[in-house]
Formats: C-alpha cells, structure tokens, sequence
C-alpha cells in the first residue's frame, strides 16, 4: 500500500465525506422537526457541526480498514443515526416519507453543487490533475453514492422507511418491520454478493450522472 497515494486519496474525499454525511444526517433532523418530531433538535443533531455526526467506528475506523484490506476496492461507513419518533410527526405514515427522502435528496443537491464547481475550476483552466479538480469528482462520487445506496428499499435504509410508508398497513408492511432488526446485515450480505452494485447502484448512479449533465449543460455551454 503506498502511504503517499492513500494521504492524498484521504484528503481529496475528506472534504466531500463530512459534508455529505453532514448535510445528510442535519437533513433528516430538520425535516422531522417542520413535521413536529424534535426529538433530534433536543439531543444537538440538527446541526451541521460535523463532530455530531461523525462516528468514530462507522465513520473513520471501518472505511480505513476496508480500504487497507481490500486495496481500495471496496469501502463503506456510515454516521450516526439522526434519531426519529415517528409517532411524533403530525402525520405519521405520510411524514415519514419526506423525513426519510430528506438524507437522499441533500445529497443528490450536493453532488449538483460539486458538479457546477467541475465546470467553473475546468474553466479557470485547472487541469484534470489539480486537487480542486479530484475533490470535485470526488464530490460527485460520494453524494450520488450515498443517494443511491441510502435509496435501497431494505429497512434500515432510509428506501426501506420511504417504501414502509408507501405501503398499505398490512402483511408486506409487517414483513418490512419483521426484518428490519437484520436488515443491516442482509443488505451487507447483498453488497458484498455484489446484488446491490450490480442491480442498484449503478443503474442509479448512471441515471444520477445522466440528470447532472442535463442540468449543468447549460453552464458548461457558457463558459467552456
């Protein structure tokens, strides 16, 4: 393992990494707090400090790890969890919907901000080599990894509270929560069986770079 390279790899993905999960875990804070849940406000989570998200373990320890053991090939982490009563929403089923997209969606508005960032450095006339250029890239990378994955319709991902909520109340809506103390686990099991890459991610994230580039054509047209 080259020391040098994985200095340089921490440092272009720090940036993006902290703010993505950041934003991602404030999100669904704020989010359940206009559907009257202040449960996360009362315990400091609806912040953007990143001390109050950030795991030491999920976060730091076991992303290092991975990319140690696997020569960079494979990583994940995770923050900790924004808490969230349910029962506190004014509209239970309905706002859990909105509190669980709230992750996905900030992180899908991040990798558009990161991507109009790519366009104005590459019209500055930075090279496809300079740090500001990578830790865009980087940027788009994560936020539209983090959209994708967190979309998984698997409990406790936040697809799996979005489709618990689009259910009607009965079997399949049991089944969901049932599973949900193992979900964790299952859906480790289909990423590293390569299910949730192969049938997920990357159909999403190709549909994800595809919206960017509608988006930020017409700045690119501008200025480049």
């Amino acid at each position: 393992m080259d020391i040098s390279n994985l200095i340089q790899t921490v440092l272009i993905y720090a940036l993006p990494v902290i703010f993505a999960i950041t934003v991602h875990e404030a999100a669904h804070g704020y989010v359940a707090r206009h559907f009257g849940d202040n449960t996360a406000e009362v315990m400091g989570r609806v912040t953007l400090n990143p001390m109050k998200h950030i795991d030491p373990i999920g976060t730091i320890l076991m992303p290092l790890m991975l990319y140690f053991a696997t020569s960079g090939a494979f990583l994940f982490g995770y923050a900790k969890p924004v808490p969230v009563n349910f029962g506190r929403l004014r509209h239970p089923k309905r706002d859990m919907i909105w509190v669980a997209l709230a992750g996905p969606v900030s992180n899908f508005i991040q990798a558009i901000l990161w991507a109009l960032l790519f366009v104005v450095l590459v019209a500055a006339g930075f090279d496809n080599e300079n740090f500001f250029i990578q830790m865009a890239r980087g940027g788009i990378l994560v936020n539209l990894v983090m959209w994708a994955f967190n979309l998984f319709p698997l409990p406790p991902l936040d697809g799996g509270r979005v489709l618990a909520g689009l259910l009607p109340s009965g079997p399949a809506q049991n089944f969901l929560a049932r599973i949900e103390p193992y979900g964790f686990f299952i859906v480790m099991g289909l990423v590293i069986a390569g299910v949730v890459s192969t049938f997920w991610l990357r159909p999403l994230m190709d549909a994800g770079y595809f919206v960017i580039n509608l988006i930020i054509t017409p700045l690119k047209a501008l200025l480049l």
